[in-house]
C-alpha cells in the first residue's frame, strides 16, 4: 500500500486539520456515536469528488482552473468563476493558515508545555518552508506518509484505550439518526471533510505521480484507500470523545483533558502528537494548493521551483505565521474566506459534474450513471453547506 500510494495521502492529511479534530470532538462529546454515519457519508462524498478531480487532471493533463476555462464558452462566465476560485483559495487559505499552524502549536504545547510557545509558530513555519522549498513530489509523499502514520497511531490508540461498545459503534455508522440540535454538527463534519482546495491539489498532483489516463485505476485505488484512512482517523476521534465525562467543549485540547482521568498523562501525549501532525500537514497543503491554483489560473506552466510558484506559497505561509506571532486575528478576512468557500464548494461540485460529463474534454472517461447520481446529491449537500456558512458569517445561523 505504501509503495503504491499517491497524492491521495496528501488529500487525506489535508482534511484532517485542527478544524476537523474540533468538529469530531464536539460530535463525540455531544452525541456519542450517533453521528458516525455523517462522517461515513462525508468520506463517501469526498471519495467521489476527489476521484472526479483526479480523473480530470489525469485525462486532460491540466489543473482544474485550466479545465474550467476549456469547458465554459462564455468569456464573462469563465472569468467570473476563475475570479471566485482565485479569491476563495488564495485569500481563504491565507486566512486559515494561522489556524493550521495554531493547531500544530497546541499539539507541541500539550507535549512540551508552554515555556517556548512564542517560538513554536516560527519553528512550525520553518519546517513547512523547508519541506515546500526543498521537497520534490516524492519527498512530500514520504513526509505525509510519516505524518499520517503519527496521526493514525495517536488517534486509533486513543480510541481503542477508551474501550468503545462495538455494537453501538456499528449502529452509529450504519443506522442514520439525527439527534435534536444535531443538524449543525452534521454540517460541520461534512464541511470539514469535503475541502474545496483539495480538489485543485489532487488534480495537479496526480499529473506528477502518473503520466497517462491509463493509470486511472491506480489513482482510484489510492483515493479510496487514503481518504478512507483519513475518515477512519476522524471516526476514531469521535469514538474517543464519547468517553469524555463532560458536555462542555471549547477546543481540541478538551479532548486530552477530558480523557486524562481515563488514560493519565498519556492522553496529552497521544493527542498532542496527533494534533501536531494534523496541524502541520494542513499548514503545508494549504499554501501548496494556493500555488497550484494561481499557476493554473494564470497559465504560468510553472514548475514547483519557479519563483512565481514559490512566491505564492511563501506569502500564504508567512501570513499564517505572522498572524499568530503578532497575535493578530484577521476576522474580516476570515469572514470573507468563509463566504467565498461557501460559494466555491457548490460551484466546484456543479463544475466537476459538468466537466466529467463532457466527452470532448474527458475523451471516453465520462461519469457513469452512479457517479452522476452521487454527484447530484453532493451538489445539493454542498448548497446546504454553502448557505449555512454564509448565514453563520452574517449572524443568522
Amino acid at each position: 500500500m505504501f509503495k503504491s500510494s499517491g497524492p491521495g495521502i496528501l488529500v487525506a492529511a489535508a482534511f484532517i486539520g485542527p478544524g476537523t479534530i474540533t468538529a469530531c470532538t464536539i460530535a463525540g462529546v455531544g452525541f456519542g456515536y450517533a453521528l458516525l454515519w455523517a462522517m461515513l457519508l462525508s468520506v463517501i462524498a469526498t471519495i467521489f469528488l476527489q476521484e472526479m478531480a483526479a480523473r480530470v487532471g489525469l485525462v486532460t493533463r491540466k489543473g482544474l482552473p485550466e479545465a474550467i476555462k476549456g469547458a465554459i464558452p462564455s468569456a464573462w462566465l469563465r472569468n467570473s468563476i476563475i475570479a471566485i476560485v482565485l479569491f476563495a483559495i488564495l485569500i481563504g487559505n491565507a486566512a486559515y493558515e494561522g489556524g493550521n499552524i495554531g493547531g500544530a502549536v497546541l499539539g507541541l504545547e500539550a507535549v512540551f508545555g508552554d515555556r517556548y510557545v512564542t517560538w513554536f509558530p516560527w519553528g512550525i513555519g520553518a519546517i513547512a518552508f523547508g519541506i515546500l522549498w526543498l521537497g520534490s513530489y516524492k519527498t512530500l509523499e514520504k513526509v505525509f506518509l510519516g505524518l499520517i502514520f503519527l496521526m493514525s497511531l495517536s488517534f486509533i490508540l486513543t480510541a481503542v484505550l477508551t474501550r468503545p461498545n462495538l455494537l453501538e459503534v456499528a449502529k452509529g455508522l450504519f443506522i442514520p439518526r439525527l439527534p435534536e440540535q444535531g443538524w449543525l454538527t452534521v454540517l460541520a463534519l461534512v464541511g470539514t471533510t469535503i475541502v474545496p482546495y483539495n480538489l485543485f491539489l489532487h488534480a495537479s498532483l496526480v499529473q506528477e505521480k502518473w503520466k497517462a489516463a491509463g493509470d486511472l485505476r491506480k489513482a482510484r485505488i489510492d483515493t479510496v484507500l487514503a481518504v478512507g484512512l483519513g475518515g477512519g482517523i476522524s471516526m476514531c476521534i469521535i469514538i474517543a470523545a464519547k468517553a469524555i465525562p463532560t458536555q462542555e467543549v471549547t477546543g481540541v485540547l478538551d479532548l486530552a483533558m477530558g480523557l486524562e482521568p481515563l488514560l493519565g498523562q498519556a492522553s496529552k501525549i497521544f493527542l498532542g502528537i496527533g494534533l501536531f501532525a494534523a496541524g502541520i500537514t494542513s499548514s503545508i497543503t494549504a499554501p501548496l494548493a494556493a500555488a497550484y491554483v494561481a499557476n493554473s489560473s494564470f497559465n504560468w506552466k510553472a514548475q514547483r521551483k519557479d519563483v512565481r510558484f514559490r512566491a505564492v506559497w511563501i506569502v500564504v505561509l508567512l501570513l499564517g505565521v505572522g498572524s499568530l506571532s503578532l497575535d493578530f486575528t484577521p476576522i474580516e478576512i476570515i469572514k470573507f474566506a468563509q463566504i467565498a468557500n461557501g460559494v466555491l464548494l457548490p460551484v466546484m461540485a456543479v463544475l466537476l459534474v459538468g466537466i466529467t460529463n463532457n466527452n470532448r474534454i474527458m475523451k471516453g472517461y465520462k461519469n457513469t450513471t452512479i457517479q452522476n447520481g452521487v454527484g447530484v446529491l453532493i451538489v445539493l449537500l454542498s448548497l446546504l453547506l454553502g448557505i449555512k456558512s454564509i448565514l453563520k458569517v452574517v449572524g443568522v445561523a
